[in-house]
Order: C-alpha cells, then sequence, then structure tokens
C-alpha cells in the first residue's frame, strides 16, 4: 500500500497550531468517542467535492462516526446564551486533503439537539447539520449514545465500553491519522470553503463498540459492516473556532 505523504503529516502536524488571528466562538467538546470503519477509497471519492481528494493511510480510506457532547459554546466577547450553549451532537466524516496539502475533515452530516443551532451552523457555516432528538448515558465504563434525527426517521444508537490507558496520539500513527484533525472544509455560498478549530491535542483510550445500529452512515450513501473496528474515547477538550475562508482553486 501506498504510503502517506511527508507533506501531508507535515501539514497536519502544523494545523495543530492555532492561526494568529482571533476566533469567533468557544466551545467545550465532552465524552467523545471516535468509531471508524475502513471503506474503499473510489466510493468515498465520489461523495466528495471535486477540489478534494480521499486523504488514506497506508493507502485505506475511512469513515468515521462521532458522537459527543458540547457545553459553554459562545462568541467570542459574549456570553454563553441559554438554549444555545449546550448540547449533543453525532457527525459523519472522512478525510480529505488539496492536492496533497492542507489534510482535513469533510462532513456528510452533523446531528445536534438545537434547532437554533442547526439554523445558525448551515447558514455561517455551510456545514449540513440535521435537527435530533439525543440523549447520551454514562456509566463507569460503559457509554451510550442515541440519536433520532426530527425529519426523515433516521437512527442511530452506540453503545461503547472504554479500556486501557488514556495518552494522546503518537505522531504519524493511524490515531493521530484519524483523531487529530484541526482543519474541516465546507461547501458555503457556492465555494469552498475551509475552518480552522484550534484546541490541545487529545487525550484518548481504547473502546471496543459493543452495539451499534446507525442509520446516519448509510444515509450519506455510505455501507460499512458489522461492529467498528477501530474505537477511541476521549474525555474532551476545550476548543477554539475560527471562522471559515475561502479556498484558493489554484492551490
Amino acid at each position: 500500500m501506498a504510503s502517506r505523504s511527508d507533506a501531508l503529516w507535515k501539514d497536519q502536524e502544523r494545523l495543530s497550531m492555532a492561526p494568529n488571528r482571533r476566533p469567533v466562538m468557544y466551545q467545550r467538546w465532552s465524552h467523545l468517542t471516535f468509531l471508524h470503519w475502513p471503506v474503499p477509497t473510489d466510493l468515498l471519492q465520489g461523495l466528495v467535492p471535486p477540489e478534494l481528494e480521499i486523504d488514506t493511510h497506508d493507502g485505506q480510506a475511512y469513515i468515521g462516526l462521532v458522537p459527543f457532547t458540547m457545553s459553554g459554546i459562545r462568541p467570542i466577547a459574549l456570553p454563553a446564551l441559554p438554549g444555545l450553549s449546550a448540547f449533543h451532537e453525532t457527525n459523519v466524516r472522512t478525510y480529505v486533503h488539496r492536492s496533497g496539502r492542507e489534510p482535513g475533515v469533510w462532513f456528510f452530516s452533523l446531528e445536534a439537539a438545537n434547532r437554533i443551532a442547526v439554523q445558525i451552523a448551515r447558514r455561517w457555516f455551510g456545514l449540513p447539520y440535521f435537527h435530533a432528538d439525543m440523549r447520551i448515558e454514562i456509566q463507569t465504563d460503559h457509554l451510550g449514545y442515541h440519536s433520532n434525527r426530527i425529519e426523515g426517521r433516521v437512527k442511530s444508537e452506540v453503545e461503547v465500553r472504554r479500556r486501557g490507558e488514556f495518552a494522546p496520539a503518537a505522531p504519524r500513527t493511524l490515531e493521530y491519522f484519524l483523531i487529530e484533525r484541526y482543519l474541516l472544509y465546507s461547501q458555503h455560498q457556492g465555494r469552498l470553503k475551509s475552518g480552522v478549530v484550534a484546541h490541545q491535542p487529545y487525550t484518548f483510550c481504547p473502546a471496543v463498540a459493543t452495539r451499534v445500529q446507525d442509520d446516519l452512515i448509510s444515509a450519506a450513501g455510505i455501507e460499512v459492516l458489522g461492529v467498528p473496528p477501530l474505537v477511541h474515547y476521549s474525555p474532551g477538550v476545550d476548543v477554539r473556532v475560527f471562522g471559515l475562508q475561502t479556498v484558493n482553486p489554484s492551490v
């Protein structure tokens, strides 16, 4: 299998450093579980904008399902607003780059348990958010994530068990490739745009999925079989969100 280029690894490491400008928003992401399945690259390539290429690790592409909860959400210079500052989310994502540089995330969908936040994210960031009824159940080493899209009857039920010790991802490993992503892409106002999120590296532990009944991935036009072979849990990070910038089509 083809090895990932040195330029992509260096760019991913570079993007982990916050840009020298003011963020537009603060957030806290907590109780994240990263579930990943290997998927044929050609299948994913046909589902992302032509300016982007699917990013692979040792020649393998991945689809991710990431449920978590958000809190402390507030625009810069404003306090957290009641009804908007905390809600659950689940996203379906894959990993992309542009001509061998700028590796980031492409979202196929994002479920959020807040109708107003969905409207804001769609309008301001061009991200495919959907309103859903959601809940998270947290026990000592077990977590349950439940999501039911308000329109469309698209559901996701995930139960996982944490195991092992917490540690950050070692550079240039599969875990680093999947988890340490600081750039997102979106189609907004007819143009491809990118946005940066900044946070400390995740501390995570291995986990195992004990139950996965999910419609979100298939709703994106992708089929996966069985429970995911790669599962990781993180207690969370504090996040700074930076505004979108139009991607230079010549790069």
